[in-house]
């Protein structure tokens, strides 16, 4: 038995031999393997970086040729691939690539001269190129609609360290483009929190300023008299709902924000109300807005002459709105359940609701491709900023029309979501009604079409 013990611990021992021996060659090859990665890495490192130093010399010369997209991405993969390399030299134990050239000096932003406000910054470079194209292509206005807007918003940026003209055209640039504050930052010479602080005060100063384009109030019988074009009297817009994609998980793992909008028959944004989180009903929105509020209490908003139809029956100011509101005599919503399909009235009027509630996904589609930052998905540090942002851009969107530019409808895809489930609560009667009777005039001129 002892014998037995003792031939098993010699094989053991030559076993162990054996495979310290392959252990040690593998390690010995791996080794010399590293060491030749580590040559072949630290001959193609400097290639890297002079080629990254090339292509940010690039930048700078061509940057008013690119494209703001192109510029931007292209300033993009530069910081990436240098992060990459300073990465991969930490690894290695190699010393520091050395800097890229520091842009030259620029003159203090808070002591701008008439002259020569901020020197040698690309927003500097780029008014003196002076090209109505390149207005057109970066801040998405010409340049008589941004001094037009520049002379309504001045009197509002006095407290900022930058000239007015510099503060519109940063928050102009971040909006169209997406920047970030540190891209829009290098581009007008200042630092980004002094962009952030100029970003919002120019949000607040167009909100305020422009508050007067959403023109429910001001302007109802040129809203009424465009809906009247399309067959619908006394319509005083449309109704619906927007969603706007959040990060972090404050909303829940697909959270989202609920954006409330009125829309007229040209594409303009009649009364906006941004904000609510999507664990929130559209009804219980709808009746939280200010828009609910100056209907049923205030009075203020809908409170014109009924219209006369031909059949005698008469319909009060009314809009359409999106299925997931519920019915009411001033929101006309669509037949559904309740829904006759062999009803031509309630097929008429389903038809004409559909063409209209498109308009508010036109207007929509139209502001996130032209100010594109609202397309970003926010984190949740900036919940309470973006709804004030959404509002901006639609004011912009309507001051753009009052200036008679040309509105493209954008070809960009955006993820859509699910539609909000039907309202299922109780029908109101009288709005029933009102429906009733819009429909039966729909569907006589429909019939008189047809003749």
């Amino acid at each position: 038995m002892a014998t037995a013990g003792r031939k098993r611990g010699r094989k053991k021992k030559k076993k162990m031999k054996t495979m310290t021996k392959k252990i040690t060659k593998l390690t010995k090859k791996f080794k010399a393997t590293l060491q030749l990665r580590h040559q072949h890495c630290t001959k193609l490192i400097p290639h890297l970086i002079a080629a990254i130093s090339s292509a940010h010399s690039f930048l700078l010369r061509h940057d008013l040729h690119l494209l703001p997209h192109q510029s931007l991405s292209l300033e993009s993969l530069i910081s990436s691939s240098s992060s990459s390399i300073s990465n991969i030299v930490s690894l290695l134990s190699l010393p520091p690539p050395p800097p890229r050239a520091a842009p030259p000096p620029r003159t203090a932003v808070t002591s701008p001269s008439d002259d020569d406000p901020l020197p040698g910054c690309w927003f500097q470079r780029f008014l003196i190129a002076d090209s109505d194209t390149l207005w057109a292509e970066t801040f998405n206005l010409t340049e008589p609609s941004f001094t037009l807007l520049l002379r309504l918003l001045t009197p509002s940026l006095s407290s900022l360290s930058v000239p007015p003209n510099y503060a519109l055209a940063l928050t102009l640039y971040r909006l169209a483009h997406g920047a970030s504050f540190s891209a829009v930052s290098r581009r007008f010479g200042i630092d980004s929190p002094t962009a952030c602080r100029v970003f919002y005060t120019v949000c607040k100063a167009i909100t305020e300023n422009l508050g007067h384009l959403f023109e429910l109030k001001s302007d109802i019988n040129r809203v009424i008299v465009g809906f009247g074009w399309i067959s619908l009297p006394n319509c005083c817009g449309v109704l619906g709902i927007e969603k706007f994609e959040l990060g972090g998980d404050l909303l829940g793992e697909n959270g989202f924000l609920i954006v409330q909008a009125l829309v007229d028959s040209e594409g303009r944004f009649l009364d906006v109300s941004a904000g609510w989180p999507s664990t929130m009903r559209p009804e219980t929105v709808l009746r939280k807005s200010k828009l609910y509020l100056g209907v049923e209490e205030s009075k203020e908003y809908l409170n014109g002459s009924s219209f006369e139809l031909n059949d005698g029956n008469s319909i009060p100011q009314y809009i359409l709105g999106d299925s997931c509101f519920p019915l009411l005599p001033w929101v006309l919503t669509p037949y559904r359940g309740e829904s006759n399909k062999e009803d031509g009235a309630e097929m008429a009027f389903n038809s004409v609701h559909r063409r209209g509630m498109q308009l508010v996904g036109t207007a929509f589609g139209r502001v996130r491709g032209k100010w594109k930052l609202l397309a970003r998905k926010w984190n949740e540090q900036c919940i309470e900023a973006f709804p004030f942002v959404i509002v901006t851009c639609c004011l912009l969107h309507n001051f753009l029309i009052k200036c008679s530019e040309a509105v493209t409808d954008e070809t960009e895809e955006y993820p859509r979501f699910e539609e909000f489930p039907v309202f299922d609560g109780e029908v109101d009667e009288s709005g029933k009604k009102i429906r009733d009777a819009l429909a039966s005039h729909l569907f006589r001129n429909h019939l008189e079409f047809r003749k």
